[in-house]
């Protein structure tokens, strides 16, 4: 079986590409460092040559509205072209939970608009969505942060950590597309106040945590459920206190 994961080199892509490589005989990793761009398609038609299954994992290099929406739209639509060429069985993309809930935020926006173009592309498809890695807490409470106090949200939160979220990721590989939509999350949901508040007191960050029901996620408002799963959702195993000790430990 040969898998292409698109955006390889990243946080989620090199993990994911760690475990596949012990799984299965070829792993492509895909990326503008490795000579396969899928926002240009320069290496795609070769890379995916052979290709049972592709993974995108892909970010864009700016998080400018526009820039964001931009890239992966025509990211995605040169990845499906290729796969429709080189007949690939399945497209795993991972995407976020709340992704068509946030209306105000633009980075949400043009995930929603690349989860539609696969969903009406006719390539077998999973999409994953995920909830917003543990390794991004701290800049969460920092994004939130003035003069020591970290103004943090009341809404609900369900961080999941990066190698939980890859080893979910190297399974739904193996597995038949489910032409639609899967949601994994971690262990602990609580208010995103409480559970980053949890992170920096178990890695001995003195800021005062200050629970705030205006506060959003990167200038976007939230309701109660805007970032978790409201339905059924496969869960990572590790906890917060659990993922700092071991990044700590790193």
């Amino acid at each position: 079986m040969k898998i292409v994961v698109v955006g390889g080199t990243g946080l989620i892509g090199s993990k994911l590409a760690s475990i596949l490589s012990a799984r299965f005989l070829e792993v492509v990793v895909a990326s503008p460092s490795t000579g396969v761009n899928s926002r240009t398609g320069e290496g795609l038609d070769a890379a995916l040559q052979g290709a049972n299954v592709v993974v995108d994992v892909t970010n864009p290099p700016s998080f400018d509205p526009g820039e964001v929406l931009d890239f992966f739209k025509t990211s995605t639509r040169n990845l499906l072209a290729a796969e429709k060429k080189a007949g690939v069985q399945h497209h795993v993309l991972l995407s976020i939970v709340g992704t068509d809930g946030l209306p105000g935020n633009g980075y949400f926006l043009a995930k929603a608009a690349q989860e539609a173009l696969i969903e009406g592309s006719g390539v077998p498809y999973t999409i994953v969505r995920a909830t917003q890695f543990m390794e991004f807490m701290a800049m969460i409470a920092d994004a939130g942060t003035t003069d020591n106090e970290a103004r943090l949200s009341t809404a609900n939160f369900q961080p999941i950590a990066a190698d939980d979220l890859a080893g979910f990721l190297a399974d739904t590989v193996g597995k038949a597309p489910a032409n639609g939509i899967v949601d994994v999350a971690g262990p602990e949901k609580g208010r995103m106040c409480d559970i980053i508040g949890r992170y920096l007191r178990s890695v001995g960050d003195s800021r005062k945590v200050t629970p705030d029901s205006s506060a959003g996620y990167f200038g976007c408002a939230l309701e109660e459920n805007s970032l978790v799963p409201v339905g059924q959702a496969s869960l990572g195993p590790t906890g917060i206190e659990q993922w700092a000790n071991s990044a700590k430990a790193a």
